[in-house]
């Protein structure tokens, strides 16, 4: 494990995101790590509950664009002016091809993700998210999919991306906080302080910060005292009020939205510059006009 370590105790299973450098950033490596231990963590039967939780000053910032910007601006070239068929005009020297995006591809390659997160969503037994400093982008994509979720009171949560380059994929937003709160949120980016999700139903409760691990631990220790058979029965029921809202189908969207949203003249501006300047410019220079996130200005 690079990204995470897992431990287990008094019925719960930890899972602890540990890239606190990174500000525990998404990447495939995380993805792969997390389901695995999300998958152990479901089978093994020392395990009642499963808490998610992370070091260091953020839960998750979302994902590493440093990787990802990257990932795109690669995958819409491709092609060797030198192979050029006979015939053909031949390129300038250096010039690349442009593919055209492949949805489908896209579609399998973001699906990767989003299937990971809904593991904390689909695991038989409950999942509990401890939330601390940054959670947004891609990171409440990850949360969001957990069944209760504490954060402390210096948390933020937000969806940046909805400004350019993303969509939530997990399309948790309208069953966790209603069809207008969803929409107020996600039709400007606005970062959502602790409190106020915890008011608007997004999240159960925000805590004093230094209380925020012994209060997520102490909750899921409470849950573990109760039979594996009656936590799994009793999530399954609440959980199924939400399939039968259309879920699959909201999530199928957002995924695709995802990246059409990443390769639209916008998204593919903002790769662009991304490449130009560096991902944390470009975010800066997306945010600045909105005052929030890492543009908030200094007290």
């Amino acid at each position: 494990m690079e990204t995470l370590r897992t431990e287990t105790r008094d019925g719960v299973g930890s899972i602890v995101l540990c890239r606190p450098e990174a500000y525990n950033t998404i990447t495939p490596a995380l993805r792969d790590e997390l389901a695995a231990a999300i998958d152990a963590a479901d089978a093994d039967p020392a395990v009642h509950v499963i808490l998610l939780r992370a070091e260091g000053p953020a839960f998750c910032a979302g994902y590493g664009l440093d990787w990802s910007t990257t990932a795109q601006a690669q995958e819409l070239l491709s092609g060797d002016p030198a192979s050029a068929p006979q015939g053909r005009a031949q390129r300038a020297e250096g010039e690349r091809s442009r593919k055209v995006w492949d949805s489908v591809s896209d579609m399998r390659m973001i699906g990767s993700f989003v299937d990971a997160y809904m593991k904390l969503w689909y695991a038989r037994k409950p999942t509990l998210a401890a939330v601390q400093g940054w959670c947004i982008g891609g990171g409440t994509d990850m949360v969001l999919c957990a069944d209760l979720i504490v954060a402390g009171e210096g948390a933020s949560f937000g969806y940046p991306p909805s400004r350019v380059w993303g969509t939530p994929t997990t399309a948790m937003w309208v069953y966790r906080m209603g069809l207008e709160r969803a929409k107020r949120y996600l039709l400007t980016g606005d970062e959502i302080p602790a409190k106020t999700a915890a008011e608007i139903g997004m999240i159960l409760e925000a805590v004093p910060d230094a209380d925020l691990d012994a209060h997520a631990m102490a909750l899921a220790t409470r849950m573990a005292r109760v039979p594996t058979s009656q936590l799994v029965m009793l999530k399954l029921l609440a959980n199924q009020t939400v399939e039968n809202m259309g879920f699959a189908s909201s999530r199928t969207l957002g995924t695709l939205f995802d990246g059409i949203a990443r390769h639209t003249q916008e998204g593919l501006d903002f790769v662009k510059r991304a490449q130009d300047v560096g991902f944390r410019q470009a975010v800066r220079e997306r945010d600045d006009p909105f005052q929030d996130y890492g543009s908030r200005p200094k007290r």
